[in-house]
């Protein structure tokens, strides 16, 4: 039988799926119905970041994973492809803010007290990329409207290895930190990076020791062992072993980026649309959404590494060195 577009694409489903409460209410609103396709738009975005996201921590799950093999550029391939679709969820908000106040204003009252702070997959999104519960703003009322089922959905992918947590795994194992690593090479960094301060710099110090000296600190999400890892790639990164491991750090930093510049805007945008009002679902919407933005940030501790970077005319200073070499 011969696949047709209509039926492969199940149009009748997707467009029939647009059910617009001003209409139930008799009361028609012109732009519920742009409101209504943007929000089903993130949500099958939102589908297609589970599946790049499920596939990723698949491969990464494997007890070996060679720094230039073939599964290293498809992890890096697809993390690239996840923060392109995160690049679109951003622009689509340019598209809902050609709805006015008064537009929204129209069918506002009819949602409560559905909210988009009831997505159920953007939770576990976030916990599949590494956000932990303990880091989340109002983590005492995060999954309080949700159904049972998506409550379930999201406890299940907070209590799975999360990307952030493969990732420490696979910088951990990086080979110049197994036995017969010259462990003078951190003294020497030490050394050069504390050279490279300016007075008023100096208190970097004891924070170089808590980056990668220190296990002390419960709240970090990366070790000491692939901080250190991870700083050898950013530094060493034009070396051809190492560009697709930095490619993979950089991706990753991009999808973080990209999640604030959405919560950004969509933090703008409500307080366009409702000023200072409570959201739909009940929270504080503007006040919330920016606590959210500035509290949210997976990963971190990779872009706190750009501040023990040194100057490249000190490399030769601090060259690894292995048995054998």
């Amino acid at each position: 039988m011969e696949v047709q577009y209509h039926d492969y694409l199940q149009l009748e489903k997707i467009l029939e799926a647009q059910t617009l409460e001003s209409d139930k209410h008799k009361m028609p609103a012109h732009d519920e119905m742009l409101f209504i396709i943007i929000h089903q738009a993130y949500e099958l975005w939102f589908k297609q970041l589970h599946h790049e996201v499920d596939s990723i921590a698949g491969i990464m799950s494997q007890p070996a994973l060679n720094d230039n093999s073939p599964e290293l550029q498809t992890v890096v391939h697809r993390l690239n492809r996840c923060v392109t679709i995160l690049r679109v969820l951003v622009h689509q908000i340019d598209i809902m803010e050609t709805m006015t106040p008064m537009d929204f204003l129209d069918f506002r009252d009819m949602l409560r007290p559905a909210s988009g702070f009831q997505s159920w997959q953007f939770k576990e999104l976030e916990a599949k990329l590494g956000l932990k519960f303990e880091q989340r703003h109002g983590k005492e009322y995060y999954t309080a409207q949700l159904r049972t089922e998506h409550v379930e959905i999201i406890k299940k992918a907070e209590g799975s290895k999360s990307l952030l947590q493969l990732l420490n795994t696979w910088l951990e194992r990086m080979p110049f930190l197994k036995e017969g690593a010259d462990n003078s090479f951190w003294d020497n960094y030490k050394k050069v990076y504390q050279d490279s301060l300016a007075e008023a710099e100096k208190n970097n110090l004891s924070a170089f020791e808590e980056m990668f000296n220190s296990s002390s600190n419960t709240d970090r999400t990366l070790s000491p062992e692939a901080c250190r890892a991870a700083l050898f790639i950013m530094l060493y990164r034009g070396y051809p072993l190492l560009q697709l491991p930095f490619q993979l750090l950089n991706a990753l930093l991009e999808i973080d980026e990209q999640l604030s510049s959405w919560r950004h805007r969509h933090m703008n945008m409500v307080h366009r649309m409702i000023g200072m009002r409570i959201g739909t679902g009940g929270s504080t919407g503007k006040d919330y959404l920016k606590a959210a933005a500035d509290k949210h940030y997976i990963y971190k501790e990779i872009a706190q590494l750009n501040s023990f970077l040194i100057e490249r005319r000190n490399y030769q200073r601090c060259r690894l060195k292995l048995k054998g070499n």
